[in-house]
């Protein structure tokens, strides 16, 4: 199988950085969708609904393709946790999730466009906030500005330095693209890593 018709349904830096780990080439397209939960949703069904939503819009526009679909939904008591968007809703964030557990839910969708079939996970991690001062967590919030991340905390830089565990079985998930689960689901659709 070639890896030239694997697509990334993404506009995340993040999930482009993690993809690119894999040394596969790729191509990227923007799904562009609502990515608003339903009423009634569970954390874990938003995730994995937008996920395999994703991979569904970007798979109608590149018939044939193998495309990669994402999405995280942090929680906290059951409640869904969004990105930010400001510093004052990354404090207020930081500040409520501070000593306690967050859960992530990381949903990943591969959609074969070869035969119309998709494979979906939802890969789960708790992550332990530190119990920081108010100034700390300000501090942290103007050097890295995670404005862009549900949870206010880079993982992958130094907001891991606000965290105090992360319980996941794919270390990648958390930053939101479950590379160990990824190269499964790719693997079963005839993917090669290795050239042996």
């Amino acid at each position: 199988m070639t890896s030239s018709l694997l697509v990334l349904a993404s506009s995340s830096a993040y999930r482009k950085e993690l993809l690119s780990r894999l040394q596969l080439p790729f191509t990227v397209a923007v799904p562009d969708l609502d990515e608003t939960p339903q009423p009634g949703e569970t954390p874990s069904a938003t995730a994995l609904r937008l996920a395999r939503e994703k991979a569904a819009a970007v798979a109608a526009r590149m018939p044939g393709h193998i495309v990669i679909g994402s999405d995280q939904v942090a929680t906290l008591d059951g409640a869904q946790i969004g990105k930010p968007g400001n510093h004052a809703n990354a404090l207020a964030q930081l500040q409520t999730m501070r000593g306690r557990e967050v859960i992530f839910h990381t949903a990943l969708c591969v959609y074969d466009g070869r035969d119309n079939t998709s494979q979906v996970e939802d890969i789960r991690t708790v992550v332990k906030f530190r119990d920081l001062p108010d100034a700390e967590l300000d501090a942290y919030l103007r050097i890295e500005q995670p404005y862009d991340c549900a949870g206010s905390a880079k993982n992958e830089a130094l907001g891991i330095a606000i965290l105090e565990r992360i319980d996941s079985s794919d270390p990648t998930a958390l930053t939101g693209l479950p590379l160990i689960a990824l190269t499964g689901m790719l693997r079963k659709i005839g993917v090669t890593f290795f050239n042996t």
